[in-house]
């Protein structure tokens, strides 16, 4: 294998922000904030939007996320295009 040409394998921790869980394990990501960990030892820390602690699949719950006024927004961003005109 050569040398300097692979990225540092090392461990990492990833926090689930919407489930507060978190993990660790190694990564190459690389990330400019860190945590103390449980062992006392601080990590790089690489914050995701959704893991098996939040996602359906895993979970077996399904959660709902506000969209309300999407539809509105999107029909009135393009209200003189085409995507903004009704079939007649």
């Amino acid at each position: 294998m050569k040398k300097d040409i692979h990225p540092e394998y090392r461990p990492v921790v990833f926090q689930d922000v919407s489930a507060d869980f978190s993990f660790l394990t190694r990564s190459t990501v690389k990330s400019n904030n860190t945590i103390k960990w449980e062992d006392g030892k601080e990590y790089p820390l690489v914050k995701v939007d959704i893991s098996s602690a939040s996602h359906p699949f895993f979970t077996g719950k399904q959660k709902f996320v506000d969209t309300a006024g999407r539809v509105e927004k999107f029909q009135k961003k393009f209200a003189g295009s085409y995507f903004g005109k009704k079939s007649s």
